[in-house]
């Protein structure tokens, strides 16, 4: 079946909408990282991490003692948001610090919150 073959079991084909719709469909790539960052940030630990990042800049023993979770396990799991642009870090003396990676993160964090409260 070609890209542009026009399928359906009902009685009309929309073709103009069709047609608009894979003209503007992205490419894989971005739908690749589209899934790869929402499986990032679609871990219970991750989603508290988040939280816990919008509310201050934390290192990871900061972090460790407010999610009640070893500095290690913590730590890959910074690592993790690190390489997918949602977290990210400055160092200070010994010291690393954590943040969001930009303003996008928590306004899809703040989206979703807002979303699953509205179905509840």
């Amino acid at each position: 079946m070609s890209k542009n073959e026009l399928i359906c079991d009902c009685n009309a084909v929309h073709r103009e909408k069709v047609i608009d719709t894979i003209n503007k469909m992205p490419n894989d790539y971005i739908f690749d990282s589209l899934a790869g960052f929402y499986k990032i940030i679609g871990d219970k630990t991750r989603c508290k991490l988040l939280f816990a990042l919008m509310q201050n800049e934390m290192c990871v023993c900061d972090l460790a003692n407010v999610l009640s979770m070893t500095k290690s396990s913590v730590s890959h799991q910074l690592s993790k948001m690190r390489d997918y642009g949602v977290v990210k870090n400055r160092r200070e003396g010994k010291e690393v610090y954590y943040s969001l990676d930009d303003e996008h993160i928590s306004t899809i964090y703040n989206i979703s919150i807002e979303h699953i409260k509205h179905k509840m």
